[in-house]
């Protein structure tokens, strides 16, 4: 997921208060082992007792949470991890959803939370944070995943079957040539300013230019089978965008496939990648979720 526009802003696209203030907030950076493989991972906010793990999509990383993170930790600490092959991340010779949903549990460990995470997920890491609830039980507390088609294949996984996109990595001659490449797949509106962050901290320098962060063996991965969804052990949410990729009746498909216990909760406007054209009202449908979850039993699964 490639974001969309350059990093040049109008004075009209000048970043909110809101905005600014987020990214202005301190975020702890740390790293830890995983199967060989240091995965780099960001934490805000303190109090180890309740925590929020942030898992991001194909080709993303932890830092397309950086305005999303801050606005969480009134539920705890908020915890978001480049995954293998991604962000700052160590890359592997192969990648599959085991050993993601592996990272995302050991970070939270590692990032001190003691007691069963909250895990959110983005698309591909929609995939990764249901693989995490089914291999990890009741070391999970909640699943949320955010436009999460559970089909054979991502959108990001079509673009680069199809050589559309995620092919051999370019090296651009330099940073303002790199930012100008950035798109979206699918490609969507999104805000310019959030866009731009997203952008810049995308790409590094390398000899003789600038390129993406991503290792595209990534989706050379197995795929998700939707046969391998099932009703997991912890409570489970899943967010759909409005004009994101998530049907009505893919999401009518999940909602059976997870117990029917699963809300399935639309965020109005939005495109796929909801964090970069609806950011606050994604953090009000977590935050409502979330509070709900906290003065609710979970149903006990039959």
């Amino acid at each position: 997921m490639l974001p969309m526009t350059s990093a040049r802003l109008s004075p009209a696209d000048h970043p909110p208060q809101w905005f600014t203030t987020a990214l202005a907030t301190p975020a702890e950076q740390a790293r830890t082992t995983v199967d060989g493989a240091a995965i780099a991972y960001r934490s805000w906010g303190s109090g180890a007792d309740r925590g929020l793990v942030l898992v991001h999509g194909g080709a993303a990383h932890s830092r397309w949470w950086d305005h999303i993170a801050p606005l969480l930790t009134g539920s705890g600490k908020v915890v978001a991890l480049d995954l293998s092959g991604h962000g700052d991340s160590d890359r592997r010779d192969s990648y599959d959803l085991d050993t993601w949903a592996h990272e995302v549990h050991a970070v939270a460990a590692a990032a001190g939370l003691s007691r069963p995470p909250v895990v959110i997920g983005h698309s591909m890491g929609g995939f990764v944070t249901l693989r995490a609830a089914a291999l990890f039980e009741t070391q999970i507390d909640g699943a949320i995943v955010v436009d999460t088609a559970v089909r054979d294949i991502t959108p990001e996984e079509l673009a680069a079957r199809e050589r559309r996109a995620f092919g051999p990595l370019r090296t651009y001659p330099d940073r303002q040539t790199a930012l100008a490449r950035f798109r979206t797949v699918p490609e969507q509106r999104t805000l310019p300013y959030i866009a731009a962050h997203v952008a810049e901290t995308s790409i590094r320098a390398v000899e003789g230019g600038w390129t993406w962060k991503f290792d595209p063996r990534i989706f050379l991965r197995p795929h998700f089978s939707p046969d391998l969804l099932t009703r997991p052990d912890c409570r489970v949410a899943v967010f759909r965008a409005q004009h994101g990729i998530v049907s009505t009746e893919i999401s009518a498909a999940m909602y059976d496939r997870l117990g029917r216990a699963a809300p399935v909760i639309e965020i109005p406007a939005a495109g796929h990648h909801v964090m970069l054209d609806q950011p606050l009202a994604l953090v009000t449908g977590v935050r409502t979720l979330l509070a709900d979850w906290d003065h609710s039993k979970p149903e006990t699964p039959g």
